[in-house]
């Protein structure tokens, strides 16, 4: 398991009883995770200094309740990214911390290579991969079917600092945008895809990890440059391996591209433990 070990505005305090503790800088939520089945809480006190608190509706969805003033929106940084934190429908903050360990890897890659890297970021959300390759000094193409999630994304660019680096964006469905792209015969060296488990597109499409996945990256492989650099696929759906993504991207990487494949879990640590929060799952070919 790859481990996001280096933030300093973001940590796990404690977990217990399907429920995660968290300080997003000054702020301290707890939110749900299907992870946490235990019930032992490691620090006790600590779950009494909360700002806000994530409850799940027994009919679906939730809402949050709040303890302690906080602001609205606010800012963290990871080494020399920044990012737009707010509480959001759904739990969300807008920002998944276990993914530095992808950035970090993603900057380190298109910093190694003495070219301009272009890169196509898929189902894109807030920016977090787009950041972290502008960063690096890559351009990159930024496609979400959401317009807020889109407009989010350039508020965390600007944020960082990185307005005036090479960026689209794109508010699209993805599959609808990647034809288009084989149309005009654009070309990309490095792709970065977080499917959600099921979604839907700008205009109503519906989407299914299970059945959309294979289809969309077989897809993809037809926008590759003829010297790719990375292709990456992250994902949070329940019951899928990382083991079958590297099988999918097996099934459709040239053969004759030299390069290896990598597939496993990511997580977050908790503080002063032992304890590892498992949160997803990537698999990746790489240069």
């Amino acid at each position: 398991m790859k481990i996001a070990s280096d933030w300093k505005d973001y940590e796990i305090l404690d977990m217990a009883n399907g429920e995660k503790l968290e300080r997003w800088k000054d702020v301290v939520l707890v939110r749900p995770d299907p992870q946490i089945i235990w019930n032992k809480k490691t620090y006790p006190q600590k779950w009494k200094a909360v700002n806000a608190t994530y409850n799940r509706s027994k009919t679906g969805g939730g809402s949050w309740s709040y303890s302690k003033k906080m602001p609205e929106a606010w800012k963290i940084k990871y080494k020399d990214l920044t990012f737009n934190i707010k509480p959001m429908g759904f739990k969300h903050t807008g920002l998944f911390p276990e993914q530095a360990v992808n950035w970090d890897w993603m900057i380190n890659k298109i910093k190694s290579e003495k070219r301009e890297i272009k890169v196509l970021n898929l189902f894109a959300y807030t920016g977090g991969a787009t950041v972290a390759c502008l960063y690096a000094g890559a351009s990159v193409c930024h496609v979400d079917s959401s317009k807020g999630m889109v407009a989010w994304a350039k508020e965390n660019v600007i944020s960082s600092g990185l307005e005036k680096r090479p960026v689209r964006y794109i508010v699209d469905d993805v599959v609808k945008f990647v034809n288009r792209e084989i149309r005009r015969e654009n070309k990309y060296d490095a792709i970065i895809m977080d499917p959600p488990s099921y979604g839907r597109g700008a205009n109503g499409e519906v989407w299914q990890f299970e059945e959309n996945i294979y289809p969309l990256v077989e897809l993809c492989t037809k926008v590759l440059s003829d010297n790719p650099l990375f292709f990456l696929i992250n994902s949070y759906t329940t019951g899928i391996s990382s083991k079958v993504l590297e099988n999918i991207l097996k099934l459709n990487i040239n053969s004759k591209l030299k390069g290896h494949f990598e597939t496993g879990e990511i997580g977050l640590p908790m503080t002063n433990s032992t304890l590892v929060l498992p949160c997803g799952i990537y698999g990746r070919w790489e240069k």
